[in-house]
């Protein structure tokens, strides 16, 4: 089954984009036919290579970043994704009606499209709904009960272990059809959803970040990392980062279509602005604050390669990603006194409840009390 894509047909090339295994390895192929001008972009991607063999481009599926290839491929071609897609591991619910072919309704498609959806949740939107056609086969969808959407849910978690994070997915995915397209009550798909586990975030202490941004020599390098704390960016976000978007005069940093497609503004450091300043007298990027040596955004696979290495240097023993230096930023404003509202505000959630998860990690109220160990030695000494 061909997906209908979701950008419109134009002029542009195609590329089609498909799961294969080149030399023993798991990769994305790049099909197209040849063009000199796709040819130059393509090497902008991240770990894309050349196979004279096989005659394609192709990206170790470890490195593949499908939201980085399409910020450099959509204005030069239309890209065809759905054999990713379509190549997903079977299931048992599929494996009983792969035969059946389906049809997204166009609407739907349509409305990922104007509610501006980003192109990884396009895609999972579009697998997971297209499951639940190709399960409802030959049936009407306004007419499938909340009863028989709730028994399909369940017959997923029970032959396919589905995680929580996918059923709710799935149920997003459903609910956007009949909620959003059909326009229906909110409360049609009323299904339950699973409790989500709730995880402490791991943060790092003050000393280590230092720690990591002093043994880190390489300045572009250092940047990196000191804006990631600094300003508590997701790796996303410092990637997309322009020039333009530290506002030196008002010592602020612009963060634009963050996650939820938002803008927000995070305070610049002083010392943030002195290290930017060293930085792009060395390196004068062009359009983008971090650029790759090629011009083009940075990698995320590059940003948490360098995070890695810079603990490693610092002695830090545990796994650190980028997004520890996000929560690292939010706890330490906590342990200063930052009233939470601010910090929600620099982080841009949409709710303070996801903000809240940091009091539980901040050691403002731990440092009231004392260990009890402490006062048996305090005692026998």
């Amino acid at each position: 089954m061909v997906l209908r894509n979701l950008e419109p047909l134009a002029t542009k090339p195609k590329i089609s984009l498909s799961n294969e295994i080149h030399n023993g390895e798991n990769v994305v192929a790049l099909r197209f036919g040849y063009n000199k001008q796709l040819i130059d972009t393509v090497k902008k991607i991240n770990g894309a290579k050349w196979s004279p063999v096989m005659r394609y481009w192709y990206v170790g599926k470890e490195v593949f970043d499908l939201n980085a290839v399409f910020d450099i491929l959509k204005e030069v071609a239309f890209i065809d994704y759905s054999a990713l897609i379509n190549s997903n591991e079977k299931s048992p619910v599929k494996e009983k009606v792969k035969k059946v072919r389906v049809k997204i309704p166009q609407a739907y498609l349509d409305h990922l499209e104007q509610r501006r959806y980003s192109e990884n949740t396009k895609i999972v939107y579009i697998s997971y709904f297209e499951d639940f056609v190709r399960y409802f086969a030959g049936r009407k969808l306004e007419s499938i009960t909340v009863d028989e959407i709730n028994d399909y849910i369940l017959r997923l978690i029970r032959e396919e272990n589905i995680s929580t994070s996918q059923q709710n997915q799935r149920i997003n995915a459903i609910k956007f059809y009949y909620e959003k397209v059909l326009g229906r009550e909110k409360m049609y798909v009323n299904i339950k959803r699973p409790i989500k586990k709730r995880r402490m975030p791991d943060v790092l202490s003050v000393r280590e970040i230092k720690k990591m941004i002093d043994v880190t020599e390489n300045l572009k390098h250092k940047c990196i990392i000191s804006l990631l704390y600094s300003a508590g960016l997701r790796r996303s976000e410092l990637i997309n980062l322009k020039i333009t978007d530290i506002l030196s005069d008002q010592m602020l940093i612009k963060v634009s279509q963050s996650k939820g497609n938002k803008d927000r503004y995070v305070g610049l450091s002083n010392y943030m602005l002195k290290l930017l300043r060293e930085y792009y007298k060395k390196y004068k990027p062009k359009e983008w604050l971090i650029e790759g040596i090629d011009g083009g955004k940075y990698s995320a696979e590059s940003i948490g390669k360098i995070v890695k290495r810079a603990a490693k240097k610092a002695g830090i023993i545990r796994n650190i990603t980028p997004h520890m230096l996000r929560h690292s930023f939010a706890t330490h404003h906590l342990e200063r006194g930052t009233d939470l509202r601010y910090i929600q505000e620099f982080l841009g959630h949409s709710s303070s409840r996801t903000t809240e998860i940091y009091t539980h990690v901040a050691k403002t109220d731990f440092i009231k009390f004392k260990n009890p160990l402490d006062d048996i030695y305090d005692d026998s000494s």
